[in-house]
């Protein structure tokens, strides 16, 4: 069985379900990423005694709200319909008894794998939107920040490589540790749970470490990105900037900033859903 095949027969099974919730998300996040521009069109517009702008942006908030409720009720739908049917499949195919312990592990990992569609997808995407999409509208407003958001972003990029690599390396052990779960519980030897559980736990801590270290790293780099950005717009435009239009390109900095921070957590789960992928495959 190919290493992603049981994902995809999932995937292709439930791809109606999936393509309009997929679309829904993004259509509400570019709601979403347009909402600083309006702001800054609004706050100009009454500044200069017309509504136009803030209208445009109250059209635009409802139009958010209207998806991301139809959205967020038609997920549990659809992905507790997928896990079922994931969950139910993986652990229908005949086995003995050796294989109890695994297969509870199974299905912690088809859990884990529903979540990736449900969450980590829409979480993917929306960092997407946060750093693409700020960069293109930052475009628009000065051509040095996004200079200096595109140098800070290489930087988190190289940071995410390596910590998703030491991150993967950990998930393998932890999961490797999980299978062995039901086998040593079944067999009641104190010892040997604890000395799992005690695994189970330095494992967590170091994944922690890990987690806080490249975090730390992370937030440093953004605050080079948002502190940067700042001097380089104020230095360049100051006050002849409109008002609105410094509060729109703030908001896309920070923005920006916030799909940085996606960066590591990305390429972790990533790996660890190969690693997923493989088991599965076994």
């Amino acid at each position: 069985m190919a290493l992603a095949s049981p994902i995809r027969v999932l995937v292709r099974e439930h791809r109606k379900q999936l393509m309009l919730t997929y679309t829904l998300f993004g259509l509400e996040m570019l709601a979403s990423l347009l909402r600083p521009y309006l702001v800054g069109v609004a706050v100009d517009g009454l500044i200069a005694g017309s509504y136009r702008g803030l209208v445009e942006l109250s059209i635009a908030h409802l139009l958010y709200l209207v998806i991301g409720t139809a959205r967020h009720m038609y997920d549990t739908r659809t992905f507790s319909a997928i896990y079922t049917t994931f969950v139910t499949r993986l652990l229908a195919q005949p086995a003995g008894a050796e294989e109890l312990s695994r297969r509870s592990a199974l299905s912690t990992l088809a859990r884990q794998v529903t979540d990736f569609l449900e969450f980590d997808v829409n979480y993917l995407v929306e960092a997407f939107y946060n750093i693409v999409g700020s960069l293109v509208l930052l475009f628009v407003y000065d051509h040095e920040v996004v200079m200096i958001c595109l140098v800070i972003l290489a930087a988190v990029a190289v940071l995410g490589r390596g910590y998703g690599i030491r991150a993967s390396r950990l998930n393998k052990e932890q999961f490797d540790e999980l299978e062995q779960q039901v086998d040593i519980i079944a067999g009641q030897d104190p010892v040997a749970m604890k000395k799992h559980y005690r695994r189970l736990r330095v494992l967590q801590v170091r994944i922690s470490d890990l987690e806080a270290k490249n975090f730390g790293a992370t937030e440093l780099l953004v605050l080079f990105a948002l502190s940067g950005s700042l001097l380089v717009a104020s230095h360049e435009r100051g006050v002849a900037m409109p008002v609105g239009s410094i509060i729109a390109l703030y908001t896309y900095v920070l923005r920006f900033a916030s799909g940085l921070e996606t960066i590591p957590y990305a390429i972790q789960r990533l790996g660890a859903l190969r690693d997923i992928m493989r088991r599965l495959a076994e």
